[in-house]
């Protein structure tokens, strides 16, 4: 901590820093580790996991963690997240030093727990007390300070001393003197109370000697944040924090997948329906709502206002003459006199020069006026021998005199001040104002002699009596800290950093007690023992300015230090978690107001004092009530129902002299809470017991509406066990009820209830109805918190519109919930479906997706990032655009990253295959090897076999499915992935790779290894009985057989092909397959078999096929081969002619001009 001040000490102070800043290291290894429990095990493999799977993520976005560190004034350099490391580096010493102290005040480990945990995580590791370490850290930034003397209690005064002013203390050798506040040994006086006499002033530290009864404590500090009226407020603001939305009824209507299963042992049941009896028992005579009485305590716990002393009267100033009267000075010595302090004399040596000769003094032109006036007075109290009026006019005419810069004349009037002699100086303010302003005189005059002469002396009296700090100048405080430093005397520096920290505190410039407070700590941790004051107030009072500061790290970690203290209280535990409330949201750069998991600790641990401090008082019985009923919550909200479900059953089966006394309307509550817990837990039986028990309860003749929020869950308990009729049943009494009493807020939502019951019945249109209803009633609420309900039932709607194919509805009902939730991502989910799927709409698609990803990034889910990212790519690269390319890849490449940091090899090797057939398609071919070898090798990387035999394939098809480099496919195909189709016995894929071989090898006229895989495929459809696939290898190996001049075997596998298509026929493609194998047919035994005679028959049947058809251009064709092959070949004129007669009919409705029927133009062969 640096200090400034012009003083005689300052250049060794710089020197010593100057030489510590030369050892401190410029980068520093920080090395994490997770531990478990209270000895520190090492955690096990799935925790360091995680911590490197969060390393890994911020080493591609730093951004958080740049954050934190700039709050711990670091500069991050680097993270590897192999190493579980980051290295840092300062670049003042000032960095180093608060570094150094946030790492001994235990914040460095707690801020890292709040970076790298994620959120249930504080959930589940309540019991397991699993937290972060660092390692390599404080062997690289340890600073050591020896204690020395420093003390309290009485001491001897070991000689004579005769007092030189009324400030000090006549002493004899013998006498006893009590310490006031602490002496320190490197101080020359101390300020002391003779015992003998009671009279109290300053004694030479080298005058006394220890006594039995010294000892070397710090005095008893109290941090000037936190009072009692404090604490009792922040109990109050806790439990208001959470509790007033814990009733709320929220839309219990979610859709139950699952079987219904029992809910345990009968005798269990059994016991718990027993202990809810009682519970309910209890309450008939309970004290009134707890909100109510909540609201009571807050306006008595108030915080008062400091009393204001009475306001300084208003002096006239006469004007001076030769003989003055002294009724003129009465007033003011009437005012100024007593030996004894005053409050007002409080504001009077806090008001500067010019506040002074305005508001306290009146009559007077100018200041000469005044100060002439109050010379006049003085020397009048001189000669009247008052000698306390003369001693505070002196000090009034030397302020004045300072005020106008005449130090000199200052001076003396200060100096005379101390000379009056006084039986003996009990305002000690008054002394401790003049020394303050004789020492900053002396300072500006450069005389160091009396400049330290006094300041020791204003140093005795701020160590003894801290009420002096007030109205005073912080230099010389600075001074007392800088020479405690100095002498390496850690009691006095703590003594010094209390002072400072209340001073600035004092003079609403909190910022910057920080530092003081934060050394202050540390020594009290570096001592080792236990302290009368309470550590937990200062972490407090530290984590308030950390938030005052906008530094939420090292604010919630102050708060989770201060609950963590061993002298910690409830009522330290409430504090802390007040503070925590206030900064945690910050963390997450989010503005709702729902309690975070990091406050789960600060309830469990306050759960754990309440139950043990109840003692038969009521208040913790209700803070017991409503700390569970939040921890219960946080545990729901994060889907851990059982845990909840826990805390509710140690509740409610505590033992009678331990049950809550709240109110019948909370107890109904908590137990309706209790229920739906049961029934997300897949256990509505026991849910439907607890919710029979709370109505049996309730008057026969006199509905609430808390009545009707039991029957709407009744109905949903019932519908999960599915007795769908008393289920709506129960929503219609709910809805009833809701009527009754215009509840305008749960109305909308038994009705919604009941749609949804009668869309599961398959009353669409009763549940259509239903669901409008609920829309309408919704739409009309004013008050905000049911935005997540409407927007369900939106959802809901939309998707009922959807399957009715009504379309333009459903996007209603998706885009009002999109606008009611821009936020939110399930209503942009459900319109990137609409517009994917149903409803076709690229450039809509393609918009709702963009915001899906930001949504994404705003809750942090890199996962879901990563798929969204790849789903928007592939809508870009649908587009076929050069340019939508490009975007694609960036896309691409934005998921590659995030699966490298994630750790999730698979979707990593697919977004390399991805990238690489992006660059394919750009004509980039230098790059495309490359990543589909850094994809093959990722996937090799993962061990599995099929997820390899998948990319592979993959990987084969970028160039199958081009028009370039097809022979590439060939590669990936038979050298690489059918010989791992063979070894893992995948035969689908088998044939698959095998069809796609026969294809590309067929384009590329590779004929003859063609065969080979055409005739597998064939094999392996006929042995799995997959006639489309065994007509598809048919077909083939027809075409290549024909290729190959085999015209024989073409032929066979022809007709084989047709004898497996589907009779009868059934689409205008089958009939076309029959024109064109027929014709082929025809053309192998005209062409290349030269039997005109079975030729001119396959014709006659391709000619049939597409008549069928209607296919005119296929009837020309047929015809004309016909006519020439009877008109040259079988010699049949008629039907020659016949044919030929066709022929021109079609080639006119056609315009084709000529038909050609001469042998010449077609016997040839086709192959």
């Amino acid at each position: 901590m640096a200090v400034h001040d012009s003083s005689r000490d300052s250049t060794s102070l710089k020197g010593t820093l100057s030489t510590c800043e030369e050892k401190f290291p410029t980068a520093l290894t920080v090395l994490l580790d997770v531990v478990r429990g209270p000895e520190r095990f090492p955690a096990d493999q799935e925790l360091k996991e995680m911590l490197r799977g969060k390393l890994r993520v911020l080493q591609v976005d730093s951004a958080e963690v740049d954050a934190l560190f700039m709050e711990l004034s670091g500069h991050v350099i680097s993270i590897n997240s192999e190493e579980n490391s980051i290295v840092v580096t300062f670049k003042t010493f000032d960095e180093i030093w608060k570094f150094t102290t946030y790492y001994k005040l235990g914040f460095l480990a707690q801020c890292m727990e709040n970076l790298l945990l994620d959120q249930k995580f504080w959930l589940s590791s309540l019991e397991e007390e699993v937290a972060i370490v660092l390692w390599n850290i404080y062997s690289h930034l340890q600073i050591s300070f020896t204690v020395l003397c420093s003390a309290r209690g009485t001491c001897l005064a070991t000689g004579e001393y005769v007092a030189e002013g009324s400030d000090e203390l006549n002493i004899a050798p013998g006498d006893r003197i009590i310490i006031m506040g602490i002496l320190v040994s490197c101080f020359e006086w101390f300020t002391g109370r003779k015992e003998r006499t009671g009279e109290v002033g300053l004694v030479k530290t080298s005058l006394v000697k220890p006594s039995a009864d010294t000892f070397s404590l710090v005095h008893h500090f109290c941090y000037p944040v936190l009072t009692k009226q404090t604490v009792k407020s922040s109990h109050v603001t806790i439990l208001c924090y959470s509790v007033l939305s814990l009733f709320q009824l929220t839309l219990l209507f979610f859709c139950f997948s699952y079987a219904v299963h029992s809910s345990g042992k009968a005798d269990t049941q059994t016991d718990l329906k027993k202990n809810i009896q009682r519970f309910l028992e209890q309450g008939k005579d309970s004290s009134p709502d707890f909100i109510g009485i909540m609201n009571e305590t807050l306006k008595s716990s108030a915080l008062p206002t400091e009393p204001k002393g009475p306001g300084l009267p208003c002096f006239t100033v006469h004007p001076v003459v030769e003989v003055n009267s002294t009724e003129n000075f009465i007033p003011l010595f009437s005012f100024l006199d007593g030996q004894d302090y005053k409050v007002e004399f409080g504001h009077l040596y806090g008001l500067n020069s010019e506040v002074l000769a305005s508001s306290t003094f009146s009559g007077h032109s100018d200041h000469d006026e005044l100060i002439a006036f109050l010379c006049a007075a003085r020397e009048t109290a001189r000669k009247k021998r008052l000698f306390w009026s003369q001693t505070r006019l002196c000090f009034l005419l030397g302020k004045l005199c300072a005020g106008r810069s005449k130090f000199s004349q200052a001076s003396i009037y200060f100096e005379e001040a101390l000379g009056i002699p006084l039986e003996s100086f009990t305002d000690l303010r008054l002394v401790a104002s003049i020394y303050s302003h004789l020492a900053a005189i002396y300072l500006l005059q450069k005389s160091s002699e009396s400049f330290f002469a006094v300041t020791e002396r204003l140093v005795a009296l701020l160590l003894g009596i801290p009420v002096c700090l007030q109205n005073l100048d912080n230099s010389v405080l600075k001074y007392v800290l800088k020479k405690a430093i100095l002498s390496h005397n850690t009691m006095a520096e703590a003594r010094a950093c209390y002072l400072l920290a209340k001073y600035h505190w004092n003079c609403a410039d909190r910022a910057q007690s920080v530092p003081y407070l934060e050394r202050l700590l540390v020594l009290y941790v570096e001592a080792q023992r236990t302290w009368r004051i309470s550590l937990s107030h200062g972490y407090v009072a530290l984590g308030k300015l950390y938030g005052e500061l906008c530094l939420p790290y090292l604010s919630v970690t102050s708060a989770r230090r201060a609950s963590l203290q061993s002298s910690a209280t409830l009522s330290d535990c409430l504090s802390s978690m007040v503070l925590a409330l206030d900064n945690v949201h910050k963390l997450y750069a989010i503005t709702e107001t729902s309690v975070l998991p990091q406050v789960a600790p600060f309830l469990q641990q306050a759960l754990c004092f309440t139950r043990a401090q109840g003692g038969g008082r009521d208040q913790y019985y209700v803070l017991t009530h409503q700390l569970t009923v939040c921890l219960c919550q946080l545990f729901y909200k994060h889907k851990m129902v059982e845990p909840a479900i826990f805390q509710m059953h140690t509740l409610i089966n505590s033992p009678p002299s331990q049950q809550v006394p709240i109110s019948v309307q909370e107890r109904n509550s908590a137990l309706i809470w209790l229920a739906w817990l049961h029934i997300d837990n897949k256990q509505p039986n026991v849910a439907f017991d607890i919710l029979d028990l709370v109505l049996s309860c309730m008057p026969e003749h006199c509905t609430t509406p808390q009545e009707g929020v039991a029957l709407n869950m009744c109905g949903v308990a019932l519908r999960c066990m599915s007795d769908l009729q008393r289920a709506a049943e129960s929503y219609q009494t709910a809805i009833d009820i809701c009527k009754e009493y215009e509840d305008l807020s749960n109305w909308p939502v038994a009705q919604a209830n009941l749609g949804l019951l009668c869309l599961k019945a398959g009353a669409k249109e009763l549940a259509e109805r239903h669901l409008t209803e609920a829309v309408q009633l919704f739409s009309e609420l004013d008050e905000k918190g049911h935005e997540a309900n409407f927007i369900t039932v939106l959802l809901e709607l939309g998707q009922h519109y959807l399957k009715q194919q009504q379309l333009y509805y459903a996007k209603g009902c998706y885009e009002w919930a999109l606008l009611l939730a821009i936020s939110q991502l399930s209503a942009t989910r459900k319109l990137c479906h609409l517009y994917r799927c149903e409803s076709p709409d690229q450039a809509q698609c393609i918009i709702y997706s963009q915001h899906q990803i930001q949504l994404l990034r705003r809750i942090r889910d890199r996962g879901l990032e990563g798929d969204a990212l790849v789903a928007i790519s592939q809508l870009y690269l649908s587009l076929g655009t050069e340019r939508a390319y490009r975007v694609a890849l960036d896309y691409t490449k934005s998921s590659l990253g995030i699966f490298i940091d994630l750790g999730c090899r698979k979707k990593e090797a697919y977004g390399w295959l991805q990238a690489g057939k992006i660059y394919h398609l750009l004509g980039q071919t230098e790059l495309v090897d490359l990543y589909v070898q850094v994809a093959q090798d990722t996937a090799l990387s993962t061990g599995d076999t099929r997820f390899i035999l998948k990319l592979l394939e993959a990987a084969g098809d970028i160039f199958f499915n081009s028009c370039k480099d097809r022979e590439k496919a060939i590669t990936f195909y038979r050298d690489r992935a059918l010989p791992i189709t063979v070894k893992t016995d995948s035969v689908p894929t088998r044939l698959r790779l095998c069809n796609k071989l026969t294809e590309v090898m067929l384009s590329l006229k590779l004929y003859r290894e063609a065969v080979e895989f055409a005739q597998t495929a064939l094999d392996i459809s006929i042995t799995l009985g997959d006639c489309l696939n065994e007509r598809v290898a048919c077909h083939r190996l027809a075409s290549l057989h024909h290729c190959l001049e085999q015209h024989e075997l073409a032929e066979h596998y022809y007709l084989k092909t047709l004898t497996l298509c589907p009779t009868p026929l059934e689409f205008e493609e089958e009939t076309l397959y029959y024109v064109r194998v027929y014709q082929t047919l025809g053309d192998i035994i005209f062409y290349d078999l030269k039997d005109p005679f079975d030729a001119a028959g396959y014709y006659h049947l391709a000619l049939a096929a597409a008549m069928d058809l209607g296919n005119k251009r296929s009837q020309l064709q047929l015809c004309t081969r016909l006519a020439t092959i009877y008109h040259n070949f079988l010699k049949d004129r008629d039907l020659s002619l016949f044919f030929y007669q066709k022929a021109r009919g079609f080639a006119a409705e056609l315009n084709v001009r000529r038909i050609n029927i001469s042998p010449d133009q077609w016997y040839s062969t086709t192959s």
